[in-house]
């Protein structure tokens, strides 16, 4: 076997646990951290914060499960006062389930799943927002995240899931919603964090968080460090490896003029998991009916190859920012930021559709790879604050955006990987088939690899300029509104062997966002609003499936942008002296001038979509011990008109129409609950349950629905140790977390144990 070195770099995490491990036992000299603020006191409710990313020398309550407001300048209202639904993740949730992952975080979510990715759909974090992709839609502290990404959260304070259509304020994509990630950044004091984690399955993960002041304490300076080793619980051969490091630094602390650098690197090596083939209701089926996944008899079966399956990826993400307060009422900041993200794999996708598991009780091992890389470039300039005009209250926030794009997607080629009809069970073909009962991944691959060089280069340009205010037109009423206005011009050159192709398109197009909210009291709000978003052909820019003829090589005869609207009616309330928030919300998206194939690698904006759907939430505390972070989720979805049955702009038989949207399950719930049973001991637990998921438009494969439990159990050791307990998937439940549209659903880990002992200084 012949095989190209990656060209992703792959160093070893265990260097960098072993200097954590150094690090934390040197701590032990620093000096113990500011005690916390008791928990009841809570500043007065303001409308707006100027300076949102200053720092102040002020100690926060980090340990409710309640946020007020959103770290992001354009939302002009505290969360709740803003006409949308807005749900914070904090750091205290993220600790308490002990989430390493963005999709651990957002289990806690209701309304979100998760769609898996094989080659032209790339592996990583691919969300699906109230039913709409957003694979494209997440930010990093306000600045769109770009590339295909297993995202950590080491260096995360908290994630802000905003549903609903927002191109608004994120631009292009947010169909259903978009995500905000929002970075740990320098304080105004010093302190030492970390820990380690030996769990099940042979995890060991290891963190330090260390901030320091210097320069009369006007500067500080902060790092994230991370390593992470595990298996898979349930899951045989699996392995994930992977190590980071976030070193930021700010000049002006409590001053006037705010200066911000920072750097994030993640770099990852795994043997990823190549899911569980979809089996066939009938033994003379040649296409899936209403089939869910097919694991021989045994859930631990592994089909893919050690000799040849791996994913290496990384990310490089620096940050520049100044943030002037040009008055006590306007702020000026402006963010520069270049990103590069990567990721070189070659997994096995098992079966690829190909009737094997129905016919002779095998799999074929069909090789899926990819190499790509994205870098982005983007500046964005923000002017905030408040001020009086015709007798009403402004708080307001706009802006300027300019961002460039460009992806390089490329393969390996390797052979054989042809379509072998198995008809042997055990590791015939050179590796090429295995048993679908007892398949071996120690298998000999006795094909060859080789770089293949040819492939798509996506560049693309983007251009926005927004404006928000919220008007308090009196006490009680107040006006929510939001213009944004973006140019996207994109570019697609694949090279082949036989020459160069080139596709381009340039879309521009407005969307806007209004709310109005009521208040009866103070600490409460109903509201109504409505929003929109664009989503143009190209707006993944090479780095997923979105539905693009751009990709497919397919003729089009209109490429005007999809566009979707949101109605929604909501009310929120603060109750228990303002600690606890509960919210509920009716609403109706409805996506239209949808690309959808309307003949033989022809597409027409002419396709539709709905969702109706209904959501409640509550986090806070209800009572001083007891801590509650829940929600419920309804998503009655339907393809209103869906165009032909096909793939990659060929036609097969069968229509879509009035079908369930894909990776939309219709009930989402999922409670997390801590209480603290004296000062030092708190327990807590969770139960989190998800509907049946189809994973195509067809509604011929689905994963069945499931209810998952955990439980934990946290003790103060010392005023400076802590140790806690968690047991995730506490009864061992089978369940797929991630349903693809044709082959293969992803199994979710069975029942882990992890331990997990904290150091605070």
């Amino acid at each position: 076997m012949s095989r190209t070195t990656t060209k992703i770099p792959a160093s070893s995490p265990r260097m960098l646990a072993s200097a954590i491990g150094v690090a934390l036992s040197a701590s032990s000299v620093a000096h113990l951290a500011q005690a916390a603020e008791d928990t009841e006191q809570k500043g007065q409710r303001n409308s707006i914060s100027l300076g949102a990313t200053s720092i102040t020398g002020e100690e926060q309550d980090n340990t409710s499960y309640q946020v007020e407001k959103a770290s992001s300048q354009k939302y002009t209202a505290p969360l709740v006062d803003t006409p949308r639904s807005v749900t914070v993740v904090p750091q205290q949730v993220l600790k308490d389930t002990a989430a390493t992952s963005l999709q651990d975080a957002l289990r806690t979510v209701p309304g979100i799943t998760f769609g898996a990715g094989e080659g032209g759909n790339p592996q990583g974090d691919r969300p699906f927002i109230r039913g709409f992709d957003a694979q494209g839609d997440t930010y990093l502290d306000g600045v769109r995240d770009t590339g295909g990404q297993s995202r950590e959260i080491f260096d995360i304070e908290s994630i802000e899931v905003s549903k609903g259509p927002n191109s608004a304020f994120g631009g292009r994509g947010s169909a259903g919603g978009s995500l905000n990630l929002v970075s740990k950044t320098p304080q105004a004091r010093d302190f030492t964090n970390g820990g380690f984690t030996y769990g099940s399955d042979q995890t060991r993960r290891y963190v330090l968080d260390v901030n320091r002041q210097f320069l009369d304490d006007s500067a500080a300076f902060r790092l994230n460090l991370m390593s992470h080793e595990q298996n898979v619980a349930g899951r045989d051969a699996l392995n994930y490896d992977r190590w980071g490091v976030a070193p930021s630094l700010t000049f002006g602390l409590g001053t006037p003029t705010r200066v911000n650098l920072s750097y994030y690197h993640l770099e990852s090596n795994d043997l990823p998991d190549s899911g569980i083939p979809y089996g066939y209701g009938s033994s003379t089926a040649t296409a899936h009916v209403h089939d869910k996944p097919n694991d021989g008899g045994d859930s631990n079966n592994f089909y893919g190859l050690k000799d040849r399956d791996f994913r290496k990826t990384r990310a490089d993400i620096s940050t520049f920012s100044i943030e002037h307060d040009l008055n006590d009422t306007m702020t000026l900041k402006n963010t520069l930021r270049h990103g590069s993200t990567g990721q070189d794999y070659i997994l096995t996708q098992p079966d690829d559709s190909k009737f094997n598991v129905n016919r002779f009780g095998t799999v074929w091992r069909r090789a899926n790879s990819r190499v790509s890389t994205t870098t982005t470039t983007t500046n964005q300039t923000d002017l905030f604050g408040s001020f009086q005009a015709l007798g009403f209250k402004h708080s307001y926030s706009t802006g300027l955006e300019f961002t460039g794009e460009e992806t390089r997607v490329s393969s390996y080629t390797i052979s054989p990987n042809a379509n072998p009809i198995c008809t042997v069970a055990k590791g015939s073909l050179g590796g090429q088939c295995t048993s679908l009962s007892n398949p071996n991944p120690d298998d000999a691959w006795t094909g060859s690899i080789a770089r293949n060089y040819y492939g798509t280069t996506t560049k693309a340009t983007s251009r926005g300029a927004y404006v928000f205010d919220t008007i308090e037109l009196d006490p009680k009423w107040l006006l929510n509104v939001g213009l944004r206005y973006d140019t996207f011009d994109t570019v697609a050159n694949t090279d082949s062997a036989t020459g160069r192709s080139k596709i381009k398109e340039d879309s521009q197009f407005f969307n806007w966002q209004a709310g109005l909210v009521w208040k009866p009291v103070e600490n409460a709000s109903v509201y109504a609003s409505y929003a929109t978003s664009a989503t143009p052909a190209g707006g993944l820019v090479g780095e997923g499936s979105d539905g693009n003829p751009l990709s497919a090589g397919a003729a089009t005869s209109d490429l005007q942008p999809e566009e979707t609207v949101n109605y929604e009616l909501g009310t929120k309330w603060d109750l228990f002296h303002d600690r606890l928030s509960l919210t509920a919300a009716v609403f109706r998206t409805e996506k239209k001038n949808t690309r959808i194939l309307v003949d033989a690698l022809t597409y027409q904006n002419a396709g539709e979509s709905q969702v109706d759907g209904v959501e409640l939430s509550a986090s806070g505390k209800i009572t001083d011990q007891w801590q509650v972070f829940a929600g419920y989720s309804y998503l009655d979805s339907e393809l209103v008109k869906s165009g032909l049955n096909g793939r990659n702009g060929v036609v097969s038989s069968g229509s879509n129409k009035g079908n369930q949207m894909p990776n939309t399950p219709k009930n989402t719930f999922s409670l997390w609950t801590t209480y603290d049973v004296t000062s030092k001991l708190t327990i807590g637990g969770g139960a989190f349950y998800v509907d049946q998921v189809y994973g195509d438009a067809g509604n011929t494969v689905y994963v069945p629905s499931y209810t998952r439990y955990d439980a934990m159990a946290s003790y103060k050791l010392t005023k400076n140790v802590d140790l806690q307990l968690n047991v995730q998937n506490l009864t061992d439940k089978l369940y797929y977390d991630k349903a693809f549209s044709t082959h293969f659903a992803n199994q979710a880990a069975g029942r882990t144990a992890l331990l997990t002992t904290s150091f605070h200084f």
